[in-house]
């Protein structure tokens, strides 16, 4: 029992003096910060030296100038940060240390070269470039065969990020040829391990295969274990490649523990993006997600958002299949880092993403996306026309059932005008009974009090032409009746309100005063049936008759 908790064990202990030990760099980084002293900065290079990370020991004399102390201490806390991922502290240090320079120092190439690859995992490409490209001049003019090709290899590095492989094959080829003539392994095996990435993404992958082999090979040579991994890891690459998923998920499985246990955070968590793409190659996508998963959250604390959208793109087809919901959240915080991403880099660069991330799954899930809201949008205008012509109809029928009514209350009104104007001519001898087609439409059955109502409400109206006078108010007091008695009375003998009535009557006559007087003026023929404005009688007319009053002389 004892044996079975004995590794966990041992990686938490190292775990636990791993981070004890960052803690009293950064403590010792703090306190010099505060007064730059040689003590102080004997005590970091101390501090460094205990975890390694130095080679040799470094040792101020009393009395070195606080200029120099700050040069070199700024300088390899950069270079310290940087190791630990943490790239925006790294990034001010660097460019504080980078004054303190004499424009003719070669060790400045290293603080630019440093420059470059800290903006590198900050995804800003174009600042990278920058400070690499001054680093590679001055180093060229240095002459020294190993410095230009660490350069040239950092450029290779930041043109691969960018997208722009070709140009990341050109320097690391150039690098290698340096390599060559420095007859430096350890740097050789760097640069093939680059060369095996470049023709990776130039998708190359035997050649890819074979730079990791022999990078590897050296590795081993030299006795770098931690280094090993990294070509290991590389190599799993050119297997993903070349589809050739089980050997490159047992590479994975060798090198992703080992970089847990040497707490390289940031190539742990590349890795487990590539483990999680060979699993999902395999379609093993339930046990891909804590892979994409675990990456995208130690990319996210790092702050390293070129390689955190490969950990979300992977979530996103992990849960494709599994489930549509947690796909589309994934979709929308690939869109979040990639508009996040556009203001650390140029708009060129982020063209370059685009194409890289924009001809699979990702861009056919946003065509769809969009094509659901182009849905749901024309669903809704399909909706809303449907509405509109709905309403659209109900308001024809009441305007043409009112109509019909009007119309009917004309024909009435008229009935009733020709009884008054009959009973009003004196008695003549019977004429010759018409023809049968001719007979006037028979009236329908109304009281005589009715009927006699009516024709006084008629000639009460005829009357208020001249005058005005058509309220009704003016019309309930000529009858002698309240304004209530006179509605209730009206309603009852013709069925539609005083103003329905009266507007028949005013359109009775209307019609036929244009019927039989020709030359008459439309303006005069609206003053007889009492309107003061022929456009509020033309509208009147029109809604009524369906046509203006010029158009129904015409007919």
């Amino acid at each position: 029992m004892k044996r079975t908790y004995l590794l966990p064990t041992a990686c938490a202990l190292l775990l636990l003096a791993s981070t004890t030990q960052a803690q009293n760099v950064e403590s010792v980084l703090a306190k010099f910060d505060q007064k730059p002293a040689v003590a102080v900065a004997n005590q970091f290079f101390s501090e460094l030296e205990k975890e390694e990370f130095i080679d040799e020991k470094v040792a101020f004399a009393p009395g070195t100038p606080a200029d120099s102390l700050c040069q070199q201490v700024w300088y390899w806390a950069a270079e310290w940060l940087y190791d630990q991922a943490k790239f925006k502290q790294a990034e001010q240090y660097a460019l504080n240390a980078l004054p303190k320079y004499h424009p003719s120092n070669l060790e400045k190439a290293d603080c630019l070269n440093t420059l470059g690859c800290i903006y590198l995992r900050m995804g800003d490409f174009k600042q990278a470039a920058n400070y690499s490209k001054q680093s590679l001049e001055m180093e060229m003019k240095g002459g020294n065969d190993d410095r230009i090709s660490s350069s040239l290899n950092t450029l290779a590095g930041i043109y691969m990020a960018a997208y722009q492989h070709k140009e990341a094959e050109k320097y690391i080829l150039q690098a290698l040829e340096h390599a060559e003539r420095a007859d430096n392994p350890g740097r050789k095996a760097i640069l093939l391990g680059m060369a095996s990435e470049v023709y990776h993404a130039l998708n190359n992958d035997t050649v890819a295969l074979r730079y990791a082999e022999q990078a590897y090979g050296l590795e081993q040579q030299l006795g770098r274990q931690p280094k090993m991994m990294i070509r290991l890891a590389q190599k799993a690459s050119a297997l993903i490649g070349l589809h050739r998923y089980e050997e490159a998920e047992e590479a994975l499985r060798t090198c992703i523990p080992a970089f847990r246990q040497m707490g390289d955070w940031h190539s742990l968590a590349i890795e487990l993006n590539k483990l999680g793409m060979a699993l999902l190659c395999q379609e093993r996508q339930r046990e891909a997600i804590p892979c994409y998963r675990e990456a995208a959250d130690l990319l996210s604390k790092m702050g390293d958002l070129y390689n955190e959208i490969h950990s979300h793109r992977g979530l996103y087809e992990c849960y494709w299949k599994l489930d549509p919901d947690s796909a589309k959240i994934e979709l929308d915080y690939w869109d979040l880092l990639k508009d996040s991403l556009y203001t650390h880099a140029t708009a060129e660069t982020l063209s370059r993403y685009n194409a890289e991330f924009g001809n699979d799954q990702l861009q056919q899930a946003n065509a769809e996306v969009r094509s659901a809201h182009q849905r749901t949008i024309v669903f809704g205008i399909v909706v809303l026309l449907l509405v509109v012509g709905m309403a659209w109809y109900i308001v024809w029928r009441v305007r043409r059932q009112e109509h019909q009514r009007i119309e009917a209350l004309m024909r009435e009104v008229e009935r009733l005008r020709t009884d008054m104007e009959q009973s009003a001519e004196p008695a003549e001898a019977p004429v010759a009974a018409a023809v049968e087609e001719e007979a006037p439409e028979p009236a329908p059955q109304m009281s005589d009090e009715d009927r006699r109502f009516l024709m006084r409400v008629i000639e009460v109206v005829n009357e208020g032409f001249s005058t005005r006078q058509l309220g009704v108010e003016h019309i309930a007091s000529e009858l002698n009746m309240s304004v209530q008695t006179f509605r209730r009375r009206l309603m009852t003998a013709a069925g539609e309100s005083p103003k329905a009535f009266v507007s028949a009557i005013q359109m009775e006559k209307a019609g036929k005063l244009l019927a039989e007087n020709p030359d008459m003026p439309v303006i005069q023929v609206a003053n007889l049936c009492g309107f003061d404005e022929s456009s509020t009688f033309a509208h009147t007319f029109k809604r009524i008759y369906g046509c203006s009053p010029s158009q129904y002389r015409e007919r």
